[in-house]
């Protein structure tokens, strides 16, 4: 997204594909100091880059936000949702939280396993709690209508949280800005990502 906009950038990671970068003497590429946030604790260095990647996150409005065009990448799921937690708490609105309501595909083995699906996030399935605020940024994990550009990927800002629904802009691509429904579903993973109970 970012070589978009920023053609020094781009520079560099072409430079990077056509091994034209210089490499220090272990043969590695040394990362120049605009793009690293150092390391102090965990807390300090998580701020100073929420700090630099979503300068206004406090002041979103549904029209107007840093967050439709930068994203932290992290490695590990688990770090996405530590960071989407510390997130979600900087947007000044009254936070949702959504609970799912997991179930076996065995009907008698809900009781005994009720317990254990809650700890469990399978990928491409939202987490068991999902905290979310007005303003804040998501991303669909599923096609719900290609048609409309609701479809896997798709960023958007939320505008209102309901029940059963959530109104939400469309803020990248040809429906930008496009108002939304987002309904609560009934979500399963593939077979091959089932667990076994």
């Amino acid at each position: 997204m970012r070589t978009k906009t920023d053609p020094v950038f781009c520079d560099y990671l072409m430079r990077i594909e056509n091994r034209q970068e210089r490499v220090n003497s272990n043969n590695k590429i040394e990362l120049p100091d605009s793009l690293v946030i150092p390391f102090t604790t965990k807390k300090e260095s998580l701020d100073h880059l929420f700090a630099m990647t979503f300068s206004n996150a406090q002041a979103c409005s549904s029209n107007s936000c840093s967050t439709d065009s930068h994203v932290i990448l992290t490695t590990k799921n688990d770090f996405v949702n530590e960071i989407n937690d510390i997130l979600i708490a900087k947007f000044p609105e009254k936070p949702t939280t959504f609970v799912a309501i997991d179930e076996t595909v065995e009907p008698n083995d809900q009781s005994q396993f009720e317990d254990l699906l809650h700890t469990l996030n399978p990928a491409g399935l939202p987490p068991y709690k999902l905290t979310l605020k007005e303003n804040c940024p998501i991303i669909l994990l599923r096609n719900l209508n290609p048609y409309e550009c609701l479809c896997n990927g798709t960023r958007l800002i939320c505008c209102d949280i309901k029940t059963h629904v959530i109104s939400a802009n469309i803020v990248t691509g040809d429906f930008k800005n496009k108002h939304v429904f987002i309904p609560r579903i009934p979500l399963l993973s593939s077979q091959d990502e089932r667990l076994p109970v």
